[in-house]
């Protein structure tokens, strides 16, 4: 996000947790351990102070692990200007309630900072991004003037973003599309083959969907790029996190084996926890996610996860 923001020569600071830290990027011009090989804009400069950082800053983009929301934006709260526009860019929801990003938000910041309040969500690769090539994302905010503000400063001829007042479409689309990412990865490394895959990819978004409108989301924002954009990209994707590891339990691997070997932050595995925790609470059927935390977190082998979701009873599509 702060690559994308500074190759249009806007000013744009890093905030990182310590001194050594901001040294070392400011002083390498690159994030070797992630992106290896791409360089800093000149208009990107790292700092690790907290006011010198937020304080006269626009636009603030938290762009952590769903897990790590909470802590930062408590962290930086008491800093924002009160005329900031504060975008979530985490894909996920946090345990045990399965509260989503702007709910986390508005209960670490004062209320007058709630309007600033939005989330970006869609089919958005960072290798791919970083890489110049063509994407597109949606904003969404309760203030349509603080949307278009971030969708002004983010667009450009690579990265074209769309607005939107669904909430909570925008923010479960982007979390819940992890889960079916999962067992798409699952169906690639069984070679399940093409049919199969593009029936649990459609199933999935009819089961996300039915989570989101229960929860109180548009139905049509799962249509959109936050919904059937990022599942098709996370789903099809080797540059998918979640798509690995589910290919990675194909082959035989346990959760805590793989887990132990990731540098980055599979969404899709904690947010399967907390979608169930969502879907007791709204009385919603979702048999793909309940076969995914078994195969998770109970031993329950891929081979036989398929075997259970193709034997259910025979229904009407809708």
């Amino acid at each position: 996000m702060a690559l994308i923001l500074a190759s249009r020569d806007l000013p744009v600071t890093l905030l990182v947790r310590s001194q050594p830290e901001s040294q070392e990027l400011n002083g390498r011009r690159e994030q070797s351990r992630f992106l290896p090989g791409v360089t800093f804009p000149e208009s990107l400069t790292v700092d690790c102070d907290v006011e010198r950082v937020i304080s006269p800053a626009e636009l603030i983009v938290l762009a952590v692990p769903s897990d790590r929301v909470r802590q930062n934006i408590s962290q930086i709260s008491a800093a924002i200007p009160s005329d900031a526009t504060i975008l979530s860019a985490a894909k996920g929801l946090e345990l045990p309630q399965g509260k989503r990003m702007s709910q986390v938000m508005e209960e670490e910041l004062p209320a007058h900072l709630h309007p600033g309040i939005c989330v970006l969500s869609g089919p958005n690769l960072a290798k791919e991004i970083i890489q110049g090539k063509l994407s597109s994302s949606v904003v969404a905010g309760q203030d349509q003037d603080h949307c278009r503000m971030a969708q002004d400063v983010l667009m450009s001829n690579t990265f074209r973003v769309y607005t939107s007042d669904d909430v909570i479409g925008v923010e479960l689309g982007g979390a819940l599309k992890n889960i079916i990412a999962l067992g798409a990865g699952i169906a690639d490394g069984l070679d399940a083959g093409d049919n199969a895959k593009a029936a649990f990819i459609t199933r999935g978004l009819a089961e996300i969907t039915r989570l989101g409108v229960a929860a109180g989301a548009k139905p049509l924002t799962f249509a959109g790029l936050a919904g059937l954009g990022d599942l098709m990209a996370t789903c099809s994707s080797r540059l998918s996190r979640n798509n690995s590891v589910g290919r990675q339990l194909a082959e035989g691997r346990t959760w805590p084996e793989i887990r132990g070997t990731m540098d980055n932050v599979a969404e899709g595995v904690n947010t399967t926890n907390a979608a169930l925790a969502m879907a007791n609470s709204l009385n919603v059927e979702m048999p793909i996610t309940q076969t995914t935390y078994r195969v998770l977190f109970e031993g329950l082998s891929p081979k036989d996860a398929i075997a259970q979701l193709m034997e259910r009873p025979p229904r009407s599509e809708w």
